[in-house]
């Protein structure tokens, strides 16, 4: 099974890096629907899927849910702007599945004396940018944000219901239906 640590080159920390990355890390069996962050929250913690799959969402105004990220095995998921901003999440976090997780504290991230692939860096805060516009616009069309649903995630199509798919698109699931059977006659 895969571990966070996994992602760096073992001449890219020192043992003692190492040990102290280890000590801000934890590994936590969650349960199918468990919520881990809620929006408002400030819980920086990030979660490395070692099996199963969380997502991050946010729910409007009127109560419709859209769906930012899937992670599926060997990513990433959090609330970026909790370390770029420390001001409360605008996501929530939870687990389709039943998963097995690393719990990765946030002061890993905001190092500055580890390697450049562990802390901050000027592209994570463009990151955090991007997942606010990304949640307000949406607007590509659906046919071309189906195609890359399918080329980000391909591993998990299958394993989500057509209603979060849609939820990720932006869209209905009546539309989604309708331009996956256009697709299929191409």
């Amino acid at each position: 099974m895969k571990s966070f640590l996994d992602n760096f080159s073992k001449d890219s920390l020192t043992p003692e890096e190492l040990q102290k990355l280890k000590s801000k890390i934890r590994t936590k069996k969650v349960a199918k629907g468990e919520i881990l962050l809620r929006k408002g929250e400030k819980s920086g913690s990030s979660y490395f899927v070692r099996s199963g799959l969380l997502r991050s969402y946010t729910i409007d105004e009127k109560g419709k849910e859209h769906i930012f990220m899937f992670a599926p095995e060997g990513w990433v998921i959090g609330d970026i702007g909790l370390q770029v901003n420390t001001k409360t999440s605008d996501l929530f976090v939870d687990a389709i599945e039943s998963s097995e997780i690393e719990v990765i504290d946030l002061d890993v991230f905001l190092r500055t004396d580890l390697p450049s692939e562990v802390s901050i860096t000027k592209r994570d805060r463009r990151i955090y940018v991007l997942q606010k516009r990304i949640i307000m616009l949406m607007s590509a069309p659906l046919q071309d944000r189906y195609i890359d649903f399918i080329e980000t995630y391909p591993d998990i199509v299958q394993r989500v219901p057509q209603k979060m798919i849609a939820s990720y698109l932006g869209v209905t699931p009546e539309a989604l239906s309708k331009i996956r059977g256009e697709l299929s006659k191409k």
